[in-house]
C-alpha cells in the first residue's frame, strides 16, 4: 500500500478534440490516492459510449477515455480493502459510497454518478495524468479512464476477479454485458415459459438475448435493421428474426404472439420512436425497460391510453440495475459454465489499432471491439 505522488510512465490514448483520433501518447500518471489503484491494464473493450464522448463532449476534452477495462492490481492506496497487489480486477462504472442510493446498495443511481462517469476528473476536480510537459489530461472517465497501459482507477470501480479469469474477454463484463444481462435477469425478470422482444442486438441486446435464453423464455425476438446481428442473434437464442426494413416490427411481433405481444421488452438503442415501439409490443401487464442513452431532452412518447388499460410498465434502468461487485463474479461463472457466451461477441485489436476498431465500431461491422494493450491479437 502507498499514497504516492511519484509518477509514472504510461502510454495512453488521448483524445485533444471534439471528433478527433485517438493519439498513443506518452503521459505521466501520478500514484493512487488512498482510496484508489493503480491498475495495469490487460485489455479494454470499447464502446459507442466511449465515441460518443469524443464527438460530442468537447468540456470533457483531452482525456484518456475506456470505462471496460481489465487488468492486474500493481499499487493500492491505504484506505483500499478487498484487493492487493497482484490480483485480476474488472474496472466498472463510479460511485459515490456517500448518497442515499450507495447506502442501500443501488449505486448505479448515485447521486453523483453524471459527474463521476463523465466528468473526466476526480470528484475534487484532480487528475492523475499529465502530458510530458505537465499539463493535466482528463482521466477518471467512469472512474477509470482504461484506455492506456496504466490507469489509476477509484477503489469504488474494481472488482476482483478469480485468477484464472482470461482478462483478454473479461472487460465488456464491466458495461455492456452486465446493462444486457442484469436487465433481463434482474429488472424485468424474465420467467420460464414467457416472452422477450429485444430491440436493437448490439453487445447489450446480444447479451440479453443470451439471458433471456437463460431464464428459460419460449419466445425470443430480436429487431435490428443489420442482417449479420440478427443472425448472430438465433444463433445465441433468438426465436424470431424481424428487420423493420421489411416488416412493422409491433405487427410482426403481435402476429408471432397471437394477436397480444411479448411478456417483455429491451430497448436498447436509445431512438425515441423504437421507444414507442417497444411499449406497443407489449402484452397486457407487460413490462418495458430501456437502456439506449437518448439525447439529452429527447422525450419517447407512448400510446398513454394503451399503456394504462392495459397496465404496462416502463421504466429506464443504468447499467443493469447491477451492483459490480456481485454481477461480474456471477456473469463468469455462467459464461464458465457454457451458459452466457459473451465471448463470442469480441474482436481483439491491438491497442495501436484503436482507431480503426472506432471505425469498425461505428459501422457495425463488429459487435465488440477489445483492444489488448500489449501483445498480438491474433
Amino acid at each position: 500500500m502507498s499514497d504516492r505522488s511519484v509518477a509514472t510512465t504510461a502510454t495512453c490514448a488521448v483524445v485533444r478534440e471534439t471528433g478527433g483520433p485517438f493519439r498513443l501518447e506518452q503521459v505521466e500518471i501520478s500514484g493512487p490516492r488512498s482510496d484508489e489503484v493503480l491498475v495495469e491494464v490487460v485489455a479494454s473493450g470499447l464502446c459507442h459510449t466511449d465515441l460518443l464522448v469524443r464527438d460530442s463532449r468537447p468540456e470533457s476534452l483531452p482525456a484518456v477515455l475506456g470505462h471496460e477495462g481489465a487488468g492486474i492490481v500493481r499499487e493500492t492506496g491505504s484506505a483500499v480493502r478487498g484487493v492487493t497487489i497482484g490480483d485480476k480486477v474488472v474496472l466498472s462504472f463510479p460511485s459515490c459510497g456517500q448518497c442515499r442510493r450507495c447506502h442501500t446498495g443501488r449505486s448505479a443511481y448515485c447521486d453523483s454518478i453524471a459527474q463521476l462517469k463523465f466528468g473526466c476528473c476526480r470528484a475534487d476536480g484532480s487528475v492523475a495524468t499529465t502530458d510530458l510537459d505537465h499539463r493535466p489530461i482528463g482521466d477518471h472517465f467512469f472512474g477509470q479512464s482504461s484506455f492506456g497501459t496504466l490507469c489509476v482507477a477509484n477503489a469504488r470501480s474494481v472488482v476482483k476477479v478469480p485468477d484464472d479469469t482470461d482478462l483478454r474477454i473479461a472487460g465488456p463484463l464491466a458495461c455492456g454485458v452486465q446493462t444486457g444481462v442484469g436487465a433481463v435477469l434482474d429488472v424485468l425478470r424474465v420467467t420460464p415459459g414467457s416472452s422477450v422482444a429485444i430491440y436493437g442486438t448490439g453487445s447489450v441486446g446480444l447479451c440479453a438475448v443470451m439471458a433471456a435464453r437463460l431464464c428459460g423464455a419460449t419466445t425470443i425476438v430480436a429487431v435490428n435493421r443489420r442482417a449479420s446481428r440478427l443472425a448472430m442473434a438465433a444463433e445465441l437464442g433468438a426465436t424470431h428474426l424481424f428487420s423493420p426494413e421489411t416488416v412493422d416490427p409491433v405487427e410482426a411481433i403481435r402476429d408471432a404472439t397471437g394477436g397480444r405481444g411479448v411478456d417483455f421488452v429491451l430497448e436498447t438503442t436509445g431512438v425515441p420512436d423504437v421507444l414507442t415501439q417497444a411499449v406497443r409490443s407489449l402484452d397486457s401487464l407487460g413490462t418495458c425497460a430501456y437502456v439506449g442513452t437518448a439525447p439529452p431532452g429527447a422525450t419517447g412518447g407512448i400510446v398513454m391510453l394503451e399503456a394504462m388499460t392495459k397496465g404496462l410498465t416502463v421504466r429506464g434502468v443504468l447499467q443493469g440495475d447491477s451492483t459490480p461487485s456481485q454481477m461480474i463474479p456471477r456473469m463468469l461463472a455462467l459464461h464458465q459454465r457454457g451458459l452466457l457466451p459473451f465471448d463470442r461477441l469480441i474482436t481483439h485489436y491491438s491497442f495501436e489499432e484503436i482507431n480503426q476498431a472506432a471505425t469498425d465500431c461505428l459501422d457495425g461491422d463488429v459487435v465488440k471491439p477489445v483492444l489488448l494493450m500489449s501483445g498480438d491479437p491474433s
